[in-house]
């Protein structure tokens, strides 16, 4: 059995040393109060046991809560204030520096939960380190001056989420929607170097890789790119290539039809693309930001988008290889075809290319191959969308995180001062951002009120006031950040063109950007209250209008302060244990409610949940609509790869009853044995921790296995935490 020390680092269990530091105690108090020898064993032993049937890893803070509670059980309050004393005391000299053993529990690779907070992130590496070790600081800083003391206590007893704080200290937002287009027509600047419009398509993929890596160092969150922007830059080539290839056979005196010339410039236009569609995959996987890890981007593909029926000829054309060559996957060190975790790809489905007899629909037939081999793309019904976004169709960012509908452009115009703001004839969303996000635990609200209706919607109203609190000191972290923080974001297109010395506030208002309130375990504050799951008729209208209550305090936020306030369904990956680690410490194991190492992300039907595919989507696409700021749908699926029609079926199921939808499946490789299928994972029989294991071979070492799993919107490859762990170990098979 093991113990997570306050460093992060696991260690074993040593109930000699519970026995040890009661004897401490007891040596402090008189006679009278002391208890025997065999009352402190027997007291070790109960807390020992108590320990080996918890859910979770225990802390040392659990551990000592325990010793506490025993002793007030035993009557033995002077001993017990002795012993609450003495780790008061500690706790105090603590404080004095609240950062060197997290920092050197990192170093020496000891910290526990730091190595599997992120699943994109090898916390063995240095430079992954180097941020782990600045985000420490950061956090330290943030707790002690930065944040109100209770928005804190908050944070840390999981009545909330304080997302990021490691990156709190600076004036950094968290995700994006880049204008590639501007940067890329009107030229940039990386670096301090001039990157002029280029000339061609590979070059054009180039730079876009190293747009993306600046801009993922310049923040914390996803981004998202519009291949519609790269796209007019594929005809430049055609007409590059064609211009040589006259002058050549001029030069030679050779006399070639116009047919055949045209064939063989788009026979080696389509090496370039093919070239550059490589560019951008093997260079966004290979790339490492300044907080050590690929960047996390998505490619939004939208035909729509495209302005001319030649766009669009070479935007399906692009496509395709994009496609082509995510479906053949990336070698790893071994040298084997596996799955990478980006650059993330959203297609959107429209008439164009949903129904059979749609011009496009080939390319949505590639489409569901790429899903069936590699997770991707993720789906958004244009459909769907213009219902939700008043007619709208674009991007969501890399986070899943969506802005609002623009209002910013007709009534305060361009406020960014990107150059190509007038040859938009509408609504305007690329260059805009997210401000940061708060995460609201429902499951704590219900918990709270003791099964009280009343008492419910008085203590989320509290919480809620909480929340927006916290959302302002996001806000206000950003309030007067001079553009030169970040030259790539704000000065040379990314999200703006400001001058030197210039304040981004104007972008924080009117709509330009977001600030997203999230939440969590809409299903477990329903079984909690209710007795029932949200999927249940009779509990699914009290599930619905506390959604609409977060919406209408949003709504309430945004009139009276002139911010997009909105609500996100907020993809938890590593929050999901430390939320359900909170829950079981304040309310103790609750069947249905608290007995898992996981909480369900926002709205979502319980991974447990026997529901099909179809009767998922729908029910969730009710949720969707009042998650505005952000949310996704999936659908878990058995290897579709030789079901191909079924996978289009789901796909066009999408289209026409929910906005954002994915299907997971799995794409594993084990290198000891060659197995190409699904890693299982498994309790192992000494430590009781769940642990990844090859079902062919029996091979359990996490260096020579390769895992894809969907955990949080994002592919992860770097395994997770063990709430996470027993979350993916429990999802049910929708089809």
């Amino acid at each position: 059995m093991k113990i997570i020390k306050r460093s992060g680092m696991e260690v074993d269990f040593d109930v000699t040393k519970i026995a040890a530091a009661v004897r401490k105690a007891n040596n402090s108090v008189v006679d009278y109060e002391k208890i025997s020898e065999d009352e402190i064993i027997k007291l070790s032993e109960t807390i020992e046991n108590a320990c080996s049937n918890m859910q979770h890893t225990p802390t040392v803070e659990d551990i000592q809560d325990m010793v506490e509670n025993q002793l007030m059980s035993m009557k033995k309050f002077t001993l017990a204030r002795n012993y609450i004393t003495y780790r008061y005391r500690r706790e105090l000299v603590r404080k004095s520096n609240t950062t060197d053993d997290q920092i050197l529990s990192l170093i020496e690779c000891n910290n526990e939960e730091v190595k599997q907070e992120n699943s994109n992130k090898n916390p063995t590496v240095n430079s992954v380190q180097r941020d782990y070790m600045a985000g420490e600081v950061s956090k330290d800083i943030t707790k002690r001056f930065l944040l109100p003391a209770d928005i804190w206590d908050a944070h840390e007893k999981g009545l909330i989420h304080f997302h990021d704080a490691d990156y709190f200290a600076q004036h950094m937002h968290n995700c994006c929607l880049v204008n590639l287009e501007d940067m890329l027509q009107n030229g940039t600047v990386i670096s301090g170097t001039m990157i002029d419009t280029p000339k061609s398509f590979s070059t054009t993929c180039n730079i876009a890789t190293q747009v993306v890596a600046q801009i993922a160092s310049a923040q914390y969150g996803g981004q998202t790119i519009a291949l519609s922007h790269l796209i007019p830059f594929v005809d430049v080539s055609r007409k590059k290539i064609y211009n040589r290839m006259v002058a050549n056979f001029n030069k030679m005196g050779l006399a070639v039809s116009d047919s055949k010339l045209r064939s063989l410039v788009e026979a080696e236009l389509d090496e370039e693309i093919s070239r550059g569609v490589q560019t951008i995959q093997y260079q966004l996987i290979t790339l490492m930001t300044t907080n050590g890890q690929a960047p996390f981007v998505s490619i939004f593909m939208n035909i729509g988008d495209c302005k001319s029926e030649q766009e669009k000829a070479d935007f399906v054309k692009v496509s395709a290889e994009i496609f082509n060559q995510r479906i053949k996957g990336v070698k790893n060190e071994k040298g084997i075809y596996v799955t990478p975790a980006f650059p993330k790809l959203l297609y959107v489905l429209d008439e164009c290319n949903i129904h059979e007899d749609s011009p496009y629909f080939w390319l949505t037939q590639l489409a569901a191959k790429c899903t069936a081999k590699r997770m991707v793309p993720d789906y958004i019904s244009a459909k769907q969308m213009r219902e939700l976004k008043n007619g709208n169709v674009y991007g969501c960012m890399g986070c899943r995180s969506f802005l609002t509908v623009d209002r910013y452009s007709e009534t305060v115009g361009n406020i960014s001062k990107a150059k190509n703001f007038d040859e938009h004839k509408g609504h305007v969303y690329f260059g805009r951002f997210n401000q940061g996000v708060v995460t609201l635990n429902l499951v704590d609200v219900a918990c709270s009120s003791g099964r009280d209706m009343d008492k419910f919607w008085e203590i989320l109203d509290e919480r809620l006031e909480l929340c927006h609190r916290a959302l302002r000191c996001r806000h206000e972290r950003l309030l007067g950040t001079k553009s030169d923080v970040a030259p790539i974001l704000w000065q040379h297109g990314g999200l703006a063109r400001l001058g030197k010395g210039e304040v981004i506030d104007p972008l924080l208002f009117n709509g330009y950007s977001t600030i997203s309130l999230g939440y969590a375990g809409l299903c477990e504050m329903c079984r909690y209250m209710l007795g029932k799951s949200h999927t249940d008729p009779s509990a699914t209208p009290f599930a619905l209008k506390v959604m609409q209550k977060l919406n209408e305090a949003c709504n309430k936020w945004k009139a009276a302060e002139n911010i997009d306030y909105s609500i996100y369904g907020t993809p938890l990956e590593s929050t999901t244990y430390k939320f359900a680690k909170c829950l079981q410490k304040r309310f103790g194991i609750i069947k249905g409610v608290t007995d898992k190492n996981y909480i369900t992300n926002s709205y979502h039907v319980h991974v447990t949940e026997q529901i099909n595919a179809f009767d998922k989507l729908k029910f969730e696409s009710q949720f969707q609509k009042l998650s505005p700021g952000g949310a996704i749908s999936y659908v878990e699926v058995p290897d579709m790869q030789t079901n191909i029609p079924a996978v289009v079926a789901v796909i066009q199921y999408i289209y026409d009853n929910i906005m954002y939808a994915e299907l997971n499946t799995k794409s594993d490789y084990c290198e000891v044995c060659g197995y190409d299928g699904e890693i299982k994972v498994v309790e192992d029989e000494k430590s009781h921790k769940l642990v990844w294991e090859c079902p062919h071979c029996g091979n359990r070492d996490q260096n020579k296995m390769s895992v894809a799993r969907r955990t949080c919107g994002y592919i992860g490859t770097q395994f997770w935490n063990q709430g996470r762990t027993q979350e993916i170990k429990e999802r049910v098979l929708h089809l």
